[in-house]
């Protein structure tokens, strides 16, 4: 049986009357990019510290290569980190802010230098190795921080929010840069963030989070097409929800909302539209409906292949959604 890169194993963090983090348990794999994804203050962040040895659990274990690691202080895990500010030596070139860590370990000078010059070719750095950080962009700030902690080949590279301080643009481009720098190295990454689109995009494994508690975890397609909850559906950006004729909450995606009939079994819903929105590629449609227990809702259709002005507010129209498209909530 492989031992687990990490594990929580029942672990739990309180501040006074707080509980940041309730009774957690997973496991983190070898070689994999797993994200912990939820809102300010679900407790993705606190877990992450304790992980990397900066807060000590309340209460349970945690385990890195099997090796239980709870009390151990972070000096002595074994761990690259890089955070929202990516902390490097204002004075110190490039090439010396990603050997510190190195020097710190006391690695010989020429070890160094061939570890320091691997890093800074991964990140594609090096005819940057001699300036200064202030002479950088955010982007390339941000490589040097990620060069910084790979230099020290980690057990494990721990990324709080790394690209919320980046532009849109650098944002994308970098996401496409932490994928390709954890296939080539084979590293096992855990990531914080916020940002659904984020997580959908880099992740192995999928860690969403509520109110310190995990409220969902597996592979991103997994979570995406079957959330366990409302919460994890709306965090995930669905937007239409309806209760069915036997009180089952369920779910629908915009692009699975059809106007008009479908064939065979269905569940067919007489609505007013109220908003039509114009994208170009495609119309998004608002319509007010009696859901199958006689409850109000709005639900947002995403129709293709029609032109603008096929659909009006004040028309009424019939949705139809096919059984297999209705994502049946636990909670």
């Amino acid at each position: 049986m492989t031992v687990p890169a990490a594990q929580f194993v029942n672990v739990t963090q309180t501040f006074g009357d707080v509980v940041a983090v309730d009774d957690i348990s997973l496991d983190i794999e070898h070689g994999k990019l797993t994200t912990l994804l939820g809102p300010s203050g679900c407790g993705k962040t606190t877990s992450l510290r304790m992980l990397a040895g900066f807060g000590k659990p309340t209460s349970g274990q945690i385990f890195i290569d099997g090796e239980e690691c709870t009390r151990l202080p972070p000096e002595k895990r074994g761990l690259g980190m890089v955070f929202q500010q990516y902390a490097l030596f204002p004075h110190m070139t490039v090439r010396d802010n990603v050997g510190y860590g190195l020097k710190l370990r006391k690695v010989p000078l020429a070890e160094r230098r061939t570890r320091v010059d691997e890093a800074l070719e991964l990140v594609g750095l090096t005819a940057h190795a001699d300036k200064r950080p202030r002479k950088m962009s955010g982007g390339q700030q941000q490589r040097v921080a990620l060069a910084r902690a790979i230099a020290i080949r980690p057990r494990l590279l721990l990324l709080d929010e790394p690209l919320s301080a980046l532009d849109a643009r650098l944002r994308v481009e970098m996401r496409a840069e932490l994928r390709r720098i954890q296939a080539e190295t084979g590293l096992c990454v855990v990531l914080v963030t916020h940002d659904q689109d984020e997580a959908l995009e880099l992740s192995d494994q999928m860690v969403v989070m509520r109110a310190g508690t995990i409220e969902q975890a597996g592979t991103p397609q997994a979570v995406f097409s079957a959330p366990a909850s409302r919460f994890v559906a709306e965090f995930l950006g669905y937007e239409n929800f309806l209760t069915l004729a036997d009180g089952q909450r369920a779910a629908i995606r915009p692009e699975r909302l059809h106007l008009g009939d479908v064939a065979g079994d269905a569940v067919r819903l007489q609505a007013t539209i109220t908003d039509v929105a114009y994208r170009g590629v495609d119309l998004l449609v608002t319509s007010e409906v009696t859901d199958p227990s006689g409850e109000r809702v709005r639900l947002v259709s995403d129709v293709r292949g029609v032109a603008a002005g096929t659909y009006a507010p004040g028309q009424t129209v019939q949705l139809s959604i096919a059984p297999e498209h209705l994502i049946v909530l636990a909670g």
